[in-house]
């Protein structure tokens, strides 16, 4: 597959379910997910917090997904985003749909005039993107080597992070 192929646009009001059966795919074999991606982005979507909810496709049929959501920084920063779920079809990882996504994704957010961007993840993975540890920044329970931020204009806040509750509710 080659990444010319990918066409990247907003999620529209009849993708959820398509959506949700990739989220469900993409995180099935991984052992440090609890399978509840699909159920954040219906209830960030339910709450309007999807600032950003992305699809890539291929040949009309939906392969990837990548959502944005607003973050709270304890010393009251605003504009910083939370990149996550990122889905990826098994049958097209490793092939740079994620990568596609992440890079659209983070592009329209500076668009937006977000000051930043910040997740969980996996630290061989999204320094590629320019994403680093900060010790300034912290999320509560999450080791530092795998939460990370990317300051659009190079200032990073100080303080805790809080990812809207969707992370953290029970399903």
């Amino acid at each position: 597959m080659q990444s010319a192929n990918i066409q990247i646009r907003d999620e529209s009001s009849t993708d959820s379910s398509a959506i949700s059966e990739l989220t469900i795919a993409a995180f099935e074999t991984m052992e440090m997910s609890n399978h509840t991606e699909q159920f954040i982005i219906d209830t960030l979507r339910a709450a309007n917090a999807l600032t950003l909810s992305l699809v890539a496709e291929i040949d009309g049929k939906i392969i990837g997904h990548i959502a944005f959501s607003p973050v709270t920084i304890s010393d009251g920063t605003t504009g910083w985003y939370g990149l996550g779920p990122v889905s990826v079809h098994p049958d097209f990882q490793r092939q740079g749909v994620g990568k596609a996504l992440i890079k659209k994704g983070l592009s329209r957010l500076k668009e937006l005039n977000a000051k930043g961007c910040c997740l969980v993840g996996h630290p061989e993975y999204y320094p590629q993107f320019g994403f680093k540890n900060a010790p300034e920044l912290s999320l509560e329970g999450v080791p530092k080597e795998v939460f990370f931020t990317l300051a659009f204009n190079e200032k990073i806040p100080k303080g805790n992070v809080l990812f809207h509750n969707a992370f953290t509710a029970e399903y």
